[in-house]
């Protein structure tokens, strides 16, 4: 009770330092403002500052929030008044009030009641026992998290919550760490959405591709897009060859060894399992809401997209604006699983009512991150990264044509890790590409490769950003500490990474989609051969 005073206390006091700071902002000059420093490398300071303070010290609330004060201090050329009013309005209350933000954190709050719900009903814990007669080993846990992972492709978001909610239960019961659940989760989020035509990002992307056929270019891309292809093979073969390399190898020998599935003393989920869960629970209190998500989740995409107002399916998609779909599918779900849980006399009306602040409570720490993530990416684009990073591509498509995927990539990658945000790169190189490539039939392969090279960079950055909302919420599915679940990815989304950067090198000279494919796996298979020498298999059960 001490801490719930404490909370609104401080709640209570940030409310009046905005309502007192009210008179500052509505005295703020209406014109223009160009930053001294736009368009320059200091752009990237603030999330440089930011990814490597969270690495260094651990701690990722401070480490964001001092990235986005320096993304403040430069945008205003280090005035106070203009830090303090860039950072509050422009940053912290604009992204908190801007409606596509609002959506995905009421979607996280009403997925984190449903699992509150689902934990306290006995469903999650009946699934567990059930799924450990069916799954018998670890690698078994790992493979199924991988494949659910595959089958749910609609969306990053989506996936992140519903995979770790189902499959948290049955790794726990094989000891599968954390770390390595979150990265399962992570790597089958962003990487699988980018190579499905029918998926948020599928109508992202073509979106931005203009004067094209932008459903068309993302199939076409789909054979060269060799980060997302390599991490599904690498997350198959790791697992079947029992092999873990870097940070993550002590927490999965942790969890072999000793039972300690989170190796660090943090468990930023602990409050919400401290709840008193029926022993009687059946699977089917697990399953059918899954299954209500899933058909709620997928409804709400559909209708955001205008499915109900006689818009073809895959248009609706196209159209479809994720954080309206999300939002409220997840609200008629939430509604849905309630009734089906009180006529299954699973749980009582007021008990129900417990698990709402519970479901909120669960998801404090990501819904703080996401917001400082979302502040920070602000900074970062008042000081103009994206126009920065344009001029070094645009530079560069001038030189040697057969190296520019290449560097389409890495940009990409540097891009996406720094700003945490995929979407975001697309939209800044895809069109260089396009007005680089576009038009000529003759290098039209090379557009494609080179589109596929930017989609998959940008999902690279994405993937394994500390700043990034899918690995965050990648983190919060499998209830890991999320500084854990960034250390311990990163060497393995790198090691992809460069074996894709040395399979578009090859694909700027030959450009032949059958060829270079086997490039890349024969080049994936060699690498993975080498580590498993150098580490030897895993002795798991």
């Amino acid at each position: 009770m001490k801490s719930l005073k404490q909370r609104a206390a401080w709640i209570m006091g940030m409310a009046m330092l905005i309502v007192a700071s009210c008179p500052v902002l509505a005295m703020a000059e209406e014109e223009e403002y160009v930053p001294p420093l736009y368009d320059t490398a200091w752009a990237l300071l603030p999330p440089v500052v930011a990814i490597g303070l969270a690495l260094i010290t651990k701690e990722v609330y401070s480490s964001l929030f001092i990235g986005i004060v320096v993304g403040g201090l430069l945008y205003s050329n280090f005035g106070f008044e203009g830090t303090f009013t860039h950072v509050l309005q422009d940053g912290i209350i604009m992204n908190l009030s801007d409606s596509y933000n609002v959506g995905i954190l009421v979607f996280l709050v009403t997925l984190g009641i449903i699992v509150c719900l689902m934990n306290m009903t006995g469903g999650s814990a009946a699934f567990g026992r059930w799924a450990g007669t069916k799954i018998k080993t670890r690698t078994g846990a790992q493979l199924t998290t991988v494949l659910l992972g595959c089958l749910i492709f609609v969306d990053d978001y989506f996936n992140c919550l519903t995979v770790g909610s189902v499959m948290r239960p049955i790794t726990e019961s094989h000891r599968v760490s954390k770390a390595k659940l979150s990265y399962l989760i992570d790597a089958t989020a962003a990487p699988v959405c980018i190579i499905a035509p029918v998926s948020s990002w599928a109508a992202a992307v073509s979106g931005f591709v203009e004067g094209e056929d932008g459903f068309a270019v993302f199939i076409r891309a789909i054979p060269w897009n060799y980060y997302a292809l390599l991490t599904i093979f690498f997350m198959i073969m790791t697992t079947i060859l029992r092999i873990d390399f870097g940070p993550m190898r002590k927490h999965e020998e942790n969890a072999i060894k000793y039972n300690d599935i989170y190796t660090t003393p943090e468990r930023p989920f602990a409050d919400s399992e401290n709840v008193k869960v029926n022993e009687n629970g059946k699977v089917i209190d697990l399953v059918i809401p899954v299954i209500i998500i899933i058909i709620c989740c997928v409804t709400g995409i559909v209708y955001s997209g205008g499915g109900f107002s006689g818009t073809p399916f895959i248009e609706s998609f196209a159209n479809s604006d994720a954080a309206i779909g999300l939002s409220t599918g997840g609200l008629f779900a939430l509604i849905i699983v309630i009734i089906y849980y009180m006529c299954r006399r699973a749980i009582s009306f007021r008990d129900a009512m417990d698990q709402v602040p519970n479901g909120f409570q669960a998801m404090i720490a990501p819904i703080l991150i996401l917001t400082f993530a979302w502040t920070l990416k602000t900074m970062t684009d008042s000081l103009g990264a994206a126009p920065f990073v344009a001029g070094i591509i645009q530079g560069s498509a001038g030189a040697l044509q057969s190296l520019v995927p290449a560097v389409v990539f890495l940009v990409g990658c540097g891009l996406g890790f720094a700003t945490g945000t995929s979407w975001g790169t697309f939209g800044v190189l895809i069109p260089i590409v396009i007005a680089a490539f576009g038009g000529n039939p003759d290098q039209e392969t090379l557009m494609y490769i080179s589109i596929s090279a930017c989609m998959g960079g940008a999902v690279m950055g994405d993937h394994c950003s500390p700043i990034s909302d899918t690995t965050i919420m990648a983190s919060a599915g499998a209830q890991c500490y999320h500084i854990n679940h960034v250390n311990t990815q990163l060497p393995y989304a790198i090691l992809v990474a460069i074996v894709s950067c040395v399979g578009y090198v090859f694909a700027g000279f030959i450009q032949n989609v059958v060829i270079n494919l086997i490039i890349a796996f024969a080049l994936m298979t060699l690498v993975l051969m080498v580590i498993r020498k150098m580490y030897g298999a895993e002795d798991r059960a």
